[in-house]
């Protein structure tokens, strides 16, 4: 079946509040989605944000994001008082801080009322890392919020007495930890199964690597490139390209591939089933890192100095392919794509991404053209990492919109955001996905992330209200155009 989607994280939706949820502006997108006709609701990652509130520097791989917990199903579930939850001034971006402030506090009173509820030892067996999980984020706390490497030598280096002290001392806050991801996953699970039932289809993106200051770094010392003394010798990034002169240095720990090679991958099997338990479909991020990988030495000023090197490659996914048979795994292919890529993703079978905002400079050969499409592939407008259509358009040059006038056939007064999203319609691609900020024909204020820079607008754009009755008709009739979609 050819289907249609939209890319819109969470974190954007409409909720009362100061921040999307798992709420019911959530469970209204799902209703939009299945009457429109659109079959899959692409989100960012759900993990804990760290760094920069960036949904790919998290602590912890597994966990869920406490700031979208709804706190108004909390009201209905009897663990906060009604009146307690007064959200925050409704703006057009997230204020981060001050919903972690108050989230924070809500939570608490929450896990006071309800802890006596939980049986922590059947989530445990469920949600086995949320033990590690616990312990990380009550010592995060205890040591001020300072990174695992900055931790007194007992804790940092996971020595077995200290960490049965610690235990002991923290309980209360380990339990608040494991009480707030049981509630997260409360309420994911509950939107999924409404999704599924209404014909959608959740799209997760999963990074290939993990935050340095995670739990997941601190508790599996052993599968990283760390030293003796658990310190990265080297770290990710990708050099010089389209986005960055210097490159992009991201500073995640490198996997330590030869030793998970002897280990059978044992972690990265966990990780995705447990990405499995939470999504329909993965879209596992930066495909690239798992033919080859880009390691910078640590401490470097910029990613121009790295140097790639061999990944598993096919004996991973000969693994994932017989432990985890049936999952729906998209492979986010761009960057530098070379043969051994090209390769991996031919022996996996996996569909791969074409950008159509990318598509317009180079020429004739630009493998993003819509004539280089295939059924096994997934079509985008752009990306959480690409300008919108809009401001792309203001930025592209003359030639990259003659170009693209000329191939689309269309004129200067047209519509330049309504042709990139048809043309991603009329694909051959099975599944077309379009991020929300294109069809509500925003310019360079929604776009959600630049990479190679921290802070500022990144990650923090929210829809002003519900999708406008011009965008629903829009979508039926491109659905219907083309043949996509469940309707």
């Amino acid at each position: 079946m050819r289907e249609s989607g939209m890319l819109l994280h969470i974190t954007s939706l409409p909720e009362p509040g100061g921040i999307g949820t798992l709420g019911q502006a959530a469970y209204n997108f799902v209703d939009f989605l299945h009457d429109v006709g659109m079959t899959v609701w692409q989100v960012l990652p759900v993990g804990p944000t760290g760094f920069g509130d960036s949904p790919y520097q998290s602590a912890s791989t597994f966990a869920g994001n406490p700031l979208l917990i709804d706190m108004k199903l909390l009201e209905k579930d009897g663990l906060l008082e009604p009146g307690e939850f007064k959200g925050l001034p409704d703006t057009s971006q997230v204020d981060f801080e001050a919903v972690r402030v108050q989230k924070d506090e809500l939570l608490r009173k929450a896990f006071e009322r309800g802890r006596d509820r939980v049986n922590f030892g059947a989530f445990l067996s469920k949600y086995p890392w949320a033990a590690d999980f616990g312990l990380f984020m009550a010592l995060k706390k205890k040591f001020g919020n300072a990174s695992w490497q900055r931790w007194p030598d007992d804790a940092r280096l996971r020595r077995p007495t200290a960490l049965d002290k610690y235990r002991r001392e923290l309980r209360d806050e380990i339990e608040y930890h494991i009480f707030v991801q049981k509630l997260f996953f409360d309420q994911w699970h509950a939107l999924r199964e409404y999704a599924n039932g209404r014909g959608v289809k959740m799209l997760g993106d999963m990074p290939i690597y993990v935050a340095e200051d995670s739990a997941d770094a601190w508790a599996n010392p052993e599968i990283f490139q760390f030293d003796e003394d658990c310190r990265p010798v080297k770290v990710a990034g990708v050099p010089p390209d389209y986005f960055s002169e210097d490159g992009q240095l991201w500073g995640n720990p490198l996997y330590d591939w030869k030793k998970l090679k002897r280990r059978k991958f044992d972690w990265w099997m966990n990780r995705l089933r447990a990405m499995a338990r939470l999504y329909d479909m993965i879209r596992v991020d930066h495909f690239i890192g798992f033919a080859n990988y880009y390691a910078v030495p640590a401490g470097a000023k910029n990613a121009r100095v790295g140097k790639w090197n061999k990944a598993p490659g096919r004996s991973f996914f000969r693994l994932v392919k017989k432990e985890l048979r049936g999952v729906q795994i998209i492979a986010e292919d761009l960057g530098e794509v070379n043969n051994r890529v090209k390769r991996l993703l031919k022996f996996c079978g996996y569909p791969g991404l074409k950008v159509l905002t990318f598509a317009f400079d180079g020429g004739e050969t630009n493998p993003h053209l819509p004539q280089y499409h295939e059924q096994n592939c997934v079509v985008y407008t752009g990306t959480h990492d690409n300008n919108t259509v809009l401001g792309w358009w203001s930025d592209a040059t003359e030639e990259t919109r003659a170009f693209c006038m000329q191939k689309l056939n269309f004129g200067p007064g047209d519509e330049v955001a309504g042709r990139l999203i048809a043309a991603a319609f009329e694909s051959a691609a099975d599944l077309a996905v379009i991020p929300a900020q294109d069809f509500l024909r925003l310019g360079v204020e929604a776009r959600m992330n630049l990479p190679g820079t921290v802070g500022g607008g990144n990650w923090r754009w929210r829809m002003a209200g519900p999708m406008p009755e011009t965008v629903r008709m829009e979508i039926q009739l491109l659905n219907q155009r083309f043949n996509r979609g469940g309707k």
